[in-house]
């Protein structure tokens, strides 16, 4: 008999509109699963209002014995309550965890262990180790095989680099492309110059090692594994083919870390030259890795916006994230977009270590004499796995201060219970709330002075706000004993072989 695997997209209610982007990690699970011959649903609740009912539901038809949830952190209070429900309605169901979250917690535990103290690292890793009746970690994509065994091993770490189920670049390559068709692909909706778009991923990992970013202790998101140019316009003409799309969003850390990067885009501006069509391309890049080789190939690619993390417009503040990067790369990057037509977004952030009035002015300063086409400024988050939350110590009770050696200049995260508390997450302008703060600023001070920058700098550049569209919010009603299949989908040709078995 065909196994029957239930993988869960829990929603993710920070968002303003959740049917963007679809998750394609656990979709090149699912297609790894399919491949190896289980039969797979996958409930995809982004967006979906009264997400827990829709859980109850499923889980009371006892269709499925094994459910596999994915999680960033900022999705963990939903993934909490899903959970709930799967064990008060389908309490001999193996529930699995993997995704960032599992991944990052279980870096900081790794992390404190080398140093020999337990930490909030260490009580998070054993908080989801009870939750939880299996942990994947890592790359799930071989590592799912060994977590739906008859008997598991609890926890299935492929966050290592010397474990067979680490992908290398030949791996990657080989995997099968996500399973897209387990979702409602045309209930997601985004546009690239009025193109409409799909997202990729072409390539893992980032070897910087930016404070605020998460995974700088976790290989698997620090390594970088590459495909093929060939097997990446092999799938971007998949996406053409089977949705008609025309614009693709390359959801890669830094496209241009890859040496490969004009090798694939002249690769793809061939395949828009033999087609007969023009595509549409957007993604990061490094500022200090841009070139104007890079920028003309994109051009031609179909890049017409870019995306750089300056995230600052303050020297010492670049020095105290681990940026890598200068005002004058950042300047020059800048200078280099514009003479090759492409337009930039500027991603900027407050509240780093040493943050300050004068630094959040120096900012602003920069903004408007380099004039982006775009930009966002948010406040920062405290993570697990990355540096500001792995390195902090706890210097009062549920207070973690980092402190960058190099500076002295310290940050301040509020202890903060990821399973529970959504609003931490909050970005929406307006409603703000930090956890964090500095030696200068106040957690109510960076809120403040985030909404003064975004609203200054996009007075003095003209720059509209991004009103973005409705949320969408998909309601199931229950007691029809149906979910919607924009919620639910299952894996039709692992069904016709579970017919026949």
């Amino acid at each position: 008999m065909v196994k029957r695997i239930c993988l869960v997209i829990p929603p993710s209610l920070f968002l303003l509109d959740e049917r963007v982007f679809m998750t394609l990690g656990i979709l090149k699970v699912a297609a790894v699963l399919e491949q190896a011959g289980f039969y797979v649903e996958l409930l995809d609740l982004s967006g979906v209002e009264n997400f827990e009912e829709v859980v109850e539901d499923h889980a009371r038809s006892g269709s499925v014995s094994c459910y596999g949830l994915t999680a960033t952190t900022p999705q963990m209070p939903a993934a909490t309550k899903i959970l709930r429900t799967l064990r008060q309605y389908a309490p001999s169901a193996r529930a699995m965890l993997g995704g960032p979250h599992a991944t990052l917690v279980h870096a900081a535990f790794r992390h404190e262990q080398k140093r020999g103290v337990q930490g909030r690292g260490t009580l998070a890793f054993q908080q989801l180790r009870e939750m939880f009746d299996v942990l994947v970690l890592g790359d799930g994509e071989s590592a799912v095989l060994r977590a739906v065994k008859e008997h598991p091993e609890p926890v299935i770490d492929a966050d290592d680099p010397r474990s067979e189920l680490f992908l290398t670049d030949h791996t990657l390559t080989e995997l099968p492309f996500p399973a897209r068709h387990l979702v409602d692909v045309e209930s997601y909706h985004y546009t690239i110059d009025g193109e409409r778009a799909l997202s990729l991923i072409a390539q893992l990992g980032c070897p910087f090692g930016c404070g605020f970013c998460g995974g700088r202790m976790s290989p698997f998101l620090r390594r970088i594994r590459m495909r093929t140019s060939e097997n990446i316009v092999k799938e971007i003409l998949s996406l053409y083919e089977t949705y008609g799309v025309k614009g693709f969003m390359l959801y890669d850390d830094e496209l241009n870390v890859s040496p490969k990067l004009v090798e694939l885009m002249n690769l793809i501006a061939k395949t828009q030259v033999d087609l007969g069509v023009e595509f549409r391309l957007r993604g990061f890049i490094k500022a200090e890795l841009f070139t104007d080789e890079q920028a003309d190939a994109m051009y031609r690619a179909g890049f017409r916006w870019i995306l750089i993390g300056f995230e600052s417009g303050h020297e010492r503040i670049l020095t105290n994230i681990q940026k890598k990067a200068s005002l004058a790369d950042n300047t020059r990057a800048m200078e280099i977009a514009k003479r090759h037509g492409l337009k930039v977004k500027a991603l900027m952030s407050l509240g780093h270590p040493g943050e300050s009035e004068g630094t959040i002015r120096a900012t602003r300063d920069w903004l408007v004499s380099v004039k982006p086409d775009d930009f966002d400024a948010t406040v920062i988050t405290t993570y697990p796995g990355t540096p500001y939350f792995d390195e902090a110590v706890e210097t009062k009770p549920g207070i973690w201060t980092y402190t960058y050696p190099r500076t002295g200049d310290r940050l301040h995260s509020v202890e903060v219970d990821y399973r529970e508390v959504a609003e931490y997450y909050k970005g929406v302008p307006g409603e703000y709330t930090s956890y964090v703060y500095t030696d200068h600023l106040s957690s109510q001070e960076l809120v403040r002075l985030r909404d003064w920058l975004e609203n200054d700098v996009r007075a003095t550049l003209e720059i509209p706000f991004n009103a973005g569209a409705p949320a969408l919010r998909y309601e199931h009603s229950m007691g029809q004993g149906h979910i919607p299949p924009r919620i639910l989908r299952s894996s039709d040709h692992a069904l016709d072989r579970g017919r026949s078995a």
